[in-house]
């Protein structure tokens, strides 16, 4: 039997993200069934000091030897890093992983791609010019949970679908817990609730009423959407997308609120914040929308009788975020340049829905992070 692929990590910031991605790294892969891989952080990289990365290093359990940069330019130009994951918020995700593929490497970025389809586009253009592997970091994607419920999708056994209705939403007392410099509401970081919590509620519609169909039937849908400002920033609070696919006419609802919450009470007493609905069952994920775990079958009714409805628990081995990163890691051992789970025209996709989102809204970002230009002089790499 061959050795395990081991894939080399270097990590590009170190924020809450990136520090829940490095400790899942540290999780042997055999714990979770996977055998033919494995992971190792060989470097990390702060933009403020070296001091820095290496106190991450040591509060996330990297074995010694790991690099610490102060600076992202020292982390793309070390050659033992295979892959670099970009866990910058994501008005920095386009500059940053420029930087990194112009190094010749390849690239795990957090979600939201990008601020704008425009700027995802030039990414993928790079990567693919530059014959390197790039992903977005939409981690529910590789779930167990997420790729059961496709395989029933595509198997025909919720019949035809014809609605996915999805919720990520954070109920808070927006002025007193964010302000106005939090990330979750500052403009300069494309702050709101589209990029940041609506992108899982559209990765549900879209993992299900786009990825599931052959690509010779998909095409973008059609968009219909509100927003809510917040005053003190302008930033989206509260928003509502309605998505229509030609292809079946199916329905998506994508719904996104920092003023109000998909669990209220924490124990999951509003029901499901995902209903996948077809022609013969329904599916209902409960949990929240970016860590489901556990879902209901509930099969349609045919008047003889009780439906027999099941419920699954599925079972996380930490917090999840390994599965993505053993996504590329098989990329990359096979020499694929992109993830078929996660493909990058369909993040094109995605983004070109936000865009049609923010331009229904008059929701304009700064133009330092809406810029298609790089390097971008003056950008704040913090």
């Amino acid at each position: 039997m061959s050795s395990p692929h081991t894939v080399r990590w270097g990590i590009l910031a170190t924020g809450g993200i990136a520090a829940t991605f490095t400790k899942d790294l540290m999780i042997d892969p055999s714990t979770r069934g996977v055998k033919n891989i494995t992971h190792t952080v060989v470097a990390a990289a702060s933009s403020s000091s070296a001091s820095r990365a290496e106190k991450f290093l040591s509060e996330c359990k990297v074995p010694s030897g790991a690099a610490a940069y102060g600076s992202y330019e020292e982390l793309v130009a070390d050659k033992n890093v295979d892959i670099v994951y970009v866990a910058t918020p994501h008005s920095h995700h386009f500059q940053n992983t420029m930087l990194a593929l112009n190094a010749n490497k390849h690239v795990l970025c957090e979600k939201a791609f990008t601020t704008n389809a425009a700027q995802t586009k030039i990414l993928v253009e790079t990567a693919r010019k530059k014959k390197l592997f790039l992903m977005e970091a939409v981690w529910t994607r590789f779930f167990p949970l997420s790729v059961k419920i496709r395989e029933m999708v595509t198997k025909g056994e919720l019949g035809d679908v014809h609605r996915v209705v999805a919720d990520n939403s954070f109920g808070e007392d927006v002025e007193s817990v964010w302000g106005t410099e939090h990330r979750m509401v500052n403009m300069d970081l494309a702050g709101g609730a589209l990029l940041d919590l609506g992108i899982y509620s559209l990765t549900w519609v879209f993992q299900i009423l786009y990825h599931c169909f052959p690509v010779t039937t998909k095409s973008a849908p059609q968009v219909a959407s509100s927003i809510t400002k917040y005053h003190k920033t302008g930033a989206d609070e509260k928003t509502s997308v309605i998505v229509t696919f030609p292809n079946t006419g199916a329905h998506g609802i994508a719904l996104t609120n920092l003023r109000v919450a998909s669990n209220p009470d924490g124990h999951h007493s509003a029901g499901p914040a995902i209903r996948i609905q077809g022609t013969k069952a329904e599916v209902q994920v409960y949990g929240p929308a970016f860590r489901p775990t556990r879902y209901r079958i509930i099969p349609v009714g045919d008047g003889k009788g009780e439906p027999k409805v099941e419920d699954h628990e599925v079972e996380i081995p930490g917090h999840g975020m390994f599965w993505e990163a053993d996504e590329c890691a098989r990329c990359l051992r096979d020499g694929k340049l992109e993830s078929e789970v996660m493909g990058l025209e369909e993040s094109i996709v995605i983004m070109e829905v936000m865009d049609a989102v923010r331009r229904q809204n008059d929701l304009v970002y700064p133009e330092a992070i809406e810029s298609t230009k790089y390097p971008y002089e003056g950008f704040d790499k913090k």
